[in-house]
């Protein structure tokens, strides 16, 4: 008897989850389908029924996080898109920059956890860490409050102080270094804030 619909696309989605915590622990070269199936519970055979190949696999865990585990961090950490303002930007700022997230390596943002994957990458998975970058600047565009390209150069810039802190203090082996920065871009950020 043949599969439901359903089922396929739980057993998809453990794939996709089991890969976006190993490219995030191990980078994407080092992970091999082998690695993602035996994490998902699955047999290797089984990968090519959902991908084509390990790339198409990194698009779709990249893509994933939105959606997924980030809108699990966004709850977690009080970020309410659907309530802009400054307070949802400041919440943003905080829980991105945060000691948790900074530690959290398998939850980690994929901006963080895998941009020099990312930059050798094919446009397929560039373009989704470009979404995930895009939705970055569009929450912190409708909070700040501002004329639209004020706003829009403002969010940019959180964006890249927020993605950058992280990824220098990730790359750290001092861990009190790494925490002087993460605490010097999370302060940063919030003081270019209004209120």
């Amino acid at each position: 008897m043949p599969y439901s619909a359903e089922h396929k696309q739980q057993t998809r989605a453990r794939i996709i989850e089991a890969a976006r915590i190993l490219f995030n622990r191990y980078g994407f070269q080092d992970v091999t389908i082998d690695m993602v199936m035996e994490n998902a519970g699955l047999t290797r055979g089984g990968f090519y029924n959902h991908f084509k190949t390990k790339e198409q696999l990194h698009h779709a865990a990249v893509s994933s996080f939105l959606h997924g585990r980030g809108a699990e961090w966004r709850k977690d950490a009080g970020v309410d898109p659907s309530s802009p303002g400054e307070d949802m930007v400041r919440q943003m700022i905080s829980g991105y920059l945060s000691s948790d997230h900074l530690g959290d390596i398998d939850g980690q943002c994929p901006m963080i956890a895998l941009p020099s994957d990312i930059a050798r990458s094919n446009p397929q998975v560039q373009t989704s860490y470009q979404q995930l970058l895009e939705a970055m600047v569009g929450l912190f565009e409708n909070g700040i409050g501002k004329e639209a390209n004020d706003a829009r150069q403002q969010a940019l810039s959180l964006a890249a102080l927020c993605v950058g802190g992280m990824v220098i203090a990730k790359s750290l082996p001092d861990s009190e270094l790494a925490e002087e920065v993460r605490n010097a871009a999370e302060r940063f950020a919030l003081s270019q804030l209004k209120g």
